[in-house]
């Protein structure tokens, strides 16, 4: 049964990406007027350049204090061992795409409105890389996607 993705839904996701290295990969790519929470991501260390290696986690998007297009928004950052499991179960939400820009910061309600508006053709995603490129992490996200369109 195909699953239904009008307006006004509400869908539970996952993504696994397999060997992960210094390549940033997209865990959830944004679509306008989509609200992403995510739920947990987890981690296994199947192969490693150096015992304590990184594994970083982004959002790509706005800046809301700069008023700025396609920035890193750091979410964490990690330090893992061979056969180690890292598990991030903070939940957090972000838009699919940014607003229209703004001179920052985010200081009045219409601001506000406009990051919730997701007004711009600019596309906000999660991003998830590995210190180095022998680097191979597993890798599972699951999030709920809100339609809003």
């Amino acid at each position: 049964m195909a699953i239904v993705r009008s307006a006004g839904t509400e869908i539970i996701r996952t993504v696994h990406l397999e060997a992960v290295n210094s390549t940033g990969r997209k865990l959830i790519q944004g679509v306008q007027h989509h609200i992403y929470t995510v739920l947990s991501i987890s981690i296994y260390v199947d192969a490693i350049n150096a015992a304590g290696d990184f594994v970083a986690c982004t959002v790509v998007g706005y800046d809301s204090l700069g008023g700025t297009t396609a920035q890193y928004n750091r979410i964490f950052q990690q330090e893992l061992q061979l056969n180690q499991t890292f598990v991030w179960n903070d939940k957090f939400s972000f838009n699919g795409y940014e607003p229209v820009d703004f001179v920052g910061p985010m200081d009045d309600a219409t601001k506000q409105d406009a990051i919730a508006d997701q007004g711009s053709s600019v596309a906000q995603y999660l991003n998830i890389n590995a210190e180095h490129a022998s680097d191979g992490f597993d890798i599972t996200c699951t999030y709920i996607d809100q339609n809003n369109a």
